[in-house]
């Protein structure tokens, strides 16, 4: 919990941390699929129960994937590209607990009760979205020991391949949708 708190007020301390601590790496995933879950319980509120419950259990297996997909183009680029030396498990945890500001999706089950109510906790979905890209930052510095500029690059070439994972997960589940309201 003391790093979870660490990560939430931006220690940079706690990513060098838990690079170097291989126990971690349970729990950085374990941190990755439980804020993945509640955060996709907030995304898909608006949804009936079994929609709402089934989309959280799918949306969080593709945010999981595009997780470790996003930390191993990390990996590969901060290694290939810039000789760091680093390695998977490293990034894990380091990203891991950074993706902790992921958390902030679930208020979005308050969105639920009203669309005036949505409207006003969306700026704070998107605040966390930003402070989890910026914790990102932050232990990829720590985990790769590069100079800002290569840490941002590798960055956005990970976050890209997030994006494109979630772009397949987009359209897989729109083809289930569509092929069951075609069943149906």
């Amino acid at each position: 919990m003391d790093r979870i708190i660490k990560a939430f007020t931006f220690k940079t301390d706690v990513y060098a941390e838990v690079e170097n601590d291989a126990t971690f790496t349970s729990t950085a995933w374990i941190i990755v699929a439980v804020v993945s879950f509640l955060n996709q319980l907030g995304a898909r509120a608006n949804a009936n129960i079994g929609d709402w419950l089934l989309g959280a259990v799918v949306g969080t297996a593709f945010a999981v994937l595009g997780f470790a997909v996003a930390t191993y183009v990390i990996n590969l680029v901060g290694r290939v590209v810039f000789k760091a030396d680093v390695n998977f498990g490293e990034l894990v945890r380091t990203l891991g607990l950074a993706y902790v500001w992921q958390i902030v999706g679930l208020i979005g089950i308050l969105g639920a009760f009203s669309v005036t109510l949505a409207c006003i906790l969306s700026p704070l979905i998107f605040i966390g979205w930003i402070l989890t890209v910026i914790a990102w930052f932050i232990a990829v510095k720590e985990a790769l020991d590069l100079d800002w500029f290569p840490t941002i690059v590798t960055v956005v070439l990970g976050w890209i391949a997030l994006i494109v994972v979630n772009l397949l997960a987009g359209l897989v589940l729109g083809a289930i949708g569509i092929g069951a309201a075609l069943l149906f």
